[in-house]
């Protein structure tokens, strides 16, 4: 019996240390990228593409960080996407979650088709519909100089609300509301009713204050969403001083070749409004993830 015992945990040490080894390799291989990235950030030019890599910058220079933010606007850029981002975020919280609780807990005619008409939404390719969204921003009426049939100007595009607008009720976001409601209970509901409060009041009163796991968590993806957006802005805006810092580190590569340094340096303060974000809220992140989807 006890060779047994020892053969069995000697069988669980060696399949966790196999599944520790592997875990810790492929965290190295993930990482490794995100060092090259740092490193070469505070490399000077000779030492970048030096063979054998040198893994640690024997000379450190604030050079490429100094040229990032002189070469183009980066500050004004860095407020543009800021502003975006919380905007974007601001508007998918509040109708995310107004649409999410109203698929989840209110009873009405076509709950269900619409819901899988929104489902079936997730499954589009933005790229499909980036051309009719383009139409519909160019063309709305009494909006950019355009007249009542919604011709004559330019409309949303190069403008700010072009590019949160569309964006405004993500499908991903009506989705991940909608699955959180489903995990509360429906007696406050039904006793807050008999206690005469309005909808919206339940809604607003009672139910929201129990997401804020969920709040924190779709905060995390619609941020990150709207703060790496690239394309989008780069359709919608023609404007200088409206471009985001996705479409200033293009800055840095012009005429076939890329500026490393700058670029990574540009690259690295990008990432530090998420990562702030993301240690914020982390405590929530987990939390609202494991409640999204217990039911269906």
């Amino acid at each position: 019996m006890r060779a047994i015992e020892s053969q069995a945990k000697r069988q669980r040490i060696l399949t966790a240390s196999v599944f520790y080894i592997g875990a810790i390799l492929i965290a190295i291989v993930m990482f490794l990228p995100f060092y090259w990235s740092v490193m070469t950030s505070f490399k000077p030019d000779e030492d970048m593409f030096s063979m054998p890599i040198k893994w640690f910058p024997t000379d450190i220079t604030l050079e490429h960080y100094k040229k990032a933010f002189t070469t183009v606007p980066f500050g004004l850029y860095f407020w543009n996407s800021f502003f975006l981002a919380i905007t974007g975020v601001l508007l998918n919280l509040f109708f995310g979650s107004l649409s999410g609780y109203a698929f989840a807990k209110l009873k009405f005619k076509g709950n269900s088709g619409l819901f899988r008409v929104l489902l079936a939404a997730m499954m589009v390719p933005g790229i499909v519909t980036m051309i009719p969204s383009v139409y519909v921003l160019r063309h709305i009426p009494l909006m950019g100089g355009n007249d009542l049939f919604g011709s004559g100007g330019m409309g949303l595009m190069n403008s700010f609300w072009g590019i949160i607008l569309p964006g405004a009720s993500g499908t991903f976001a009506v989705f991940f509301m909608r699955q959180f409601f489903l995990t509360l209970p429906s007696d406050m509901m039904e006793m807050a009713r008999i206690e005469g409060c309005g909808e919206f009041k339940i809604f607003w009163r009672i139910y929201l204050p129990l997401t804020k796991p969920a709040l924190a968590t779709l905060s995390i993806f619609t941020f990150q969403a709207g703060w790496n957006s690239f394309l989008w802005p780069m359709i919608v805006l023609n404007d200088p001083n409206k471009a985001t810092i996705q479409m200033g580190l293009q800055a840095f590569s012009f005429n076939f070749q890329t500026d490393y340094g700058p670029m990574m340096a540009g690259a690295l303060v990008a990432i530090l409004p998420i990562l702030v974000l993301f240690l914020a809220l982390q405590r929530y992140f987990i939390q609202g993830i494991a409640f999204s989807g217990i039911k269906g």
